[in-house]
């Protein structure tokens, strides 16, 4: 394999051919993070993995296989992917049970990550073999820590449904979670999902729409999720996307009758709709409710 130099200030390194050239695997299936868009995160691990593994489990062989040409591997490549998963699956379980050691890819980032992997490693369990992580590029994680959204707690909500109903459940589910929610999105309906982001989680929510991580035109757009929605209205978006919404704020409680005199005052000047809007930002109380009751106390039935 040809050496390829990297300069590092005044530090030279090679990566070749002998760098990866590794002992061989214990039997067992090897889950292997591989970058998401910049070849050169690829760990160390990874490629020693990849070049002593029998076969290379894949999503598409001929994504896999940019990576595989770029550092000389000559594994097997072997398409996996949902559509093929239950044809293939019988096949990598026998290559394990004759003690051999496979590596599962995904096309981009951490396998099992929002994709069908996790099926093939309850098989693999159950069939007491072992599986063994080889942690690195994760798109929800280089999203988080350079988005300046808390840390401390993260919920990953992978695709949102596509379907109006389900997907204002879904979000509607998670409104309350205080936690960054971290979600992939497809770049066509970027604009939609956060419009409907705003009205669910609370268009006052901070947020961040990552695209193209680790690649040459990656971007970071930051805002409130009112102010995204408005930004990317009609825009025609290209790119891998994570979306990234931050916590709910603490908001005081009020209920019952505290509800009611927070309503009368904001219908003094204001219409229905923004009264149960503004008392709804302000105690964390269901919006259409407060609403309900605003028509009640306008028209004097309470």
């Amino acid at each position: 394999m040809e050496t390829v130099d990297k300069v590092a200030g005044d530090r030279r390194y090679s990566l070749s051919a002998h760098a990866f050239q590794a002992p061989p695997l214990e039997p067992g299936l090897y889950i292997v993070s591989t970058p998401i868009g910049n070849l050169g995160d690829i760990t160390v691990r990874a490629l020693e993995t990849l070049a002593a593994a029998t076969l290379i489990a894949c999503e598409d062989t001929r994504v896999t296989s940019t990576l595989t040409h770029r550092f000389g591997l000559k594994a097997q490549l072997l398409p996996y992917h949902e559509h093929n998963a239950e044809k293939q699956r019988p096949r990598l379980l026998a290559a394990l049970e004759r003690g051999e050691a496979i590596a599962l890819v995904s096309d981009a980032g951490t396998p099992l990550v929002s994709d069908p992997g996790y099926r093939l490693v309850r098989d693999v369990l159950a069939e007491g073999h072992k599986v063994i992580p080889i942690p690195g590029a994760s798109a929800p994680l280089a999203a988080l820590v350079a988005s300046g959204l808390p840390s401390d707690t993260l919920v990953f909500a992978g695709f949102l449904p596509q379907k109006g109903g389900p997907k204002t459940s879904r979000l509607n589910e998670l409104a309350g979670i205080k936690a960054t929610l971290a979600f992939f999105e497809s770049p066509h309906r970027v604009g939609a999902t956060l419009k409907l982001m705003a009205e669910m989680l609370g268009g006052e929510r901070e947020a961040i729409v990552a695209r193209e991580l680790t690649k040459r035109f990656e971007t970071f757009e930051r805002g409130s999720l009112e102010d995204l929605a408005t930004r990317f209205d009609g825009e025609q978006v290209k790119g891998e996307i994570v979306i990234l919404v931050g916590p709910p704020e603490d908001r005081p409680e009020a209920e019952g009758a505290d509800a009611d005199e927070l309503l009368r005052e904001a219908l003094a000047d204001m219409p229905v709709s923004a009264a149960a809007k503004k008392v709804a930002k302000a105690t964390g109380l269901d919006r259409g409710d407060l609403y309900k009751r605003a028509l009640e106390l306008k028209d004097g039935a309470a």
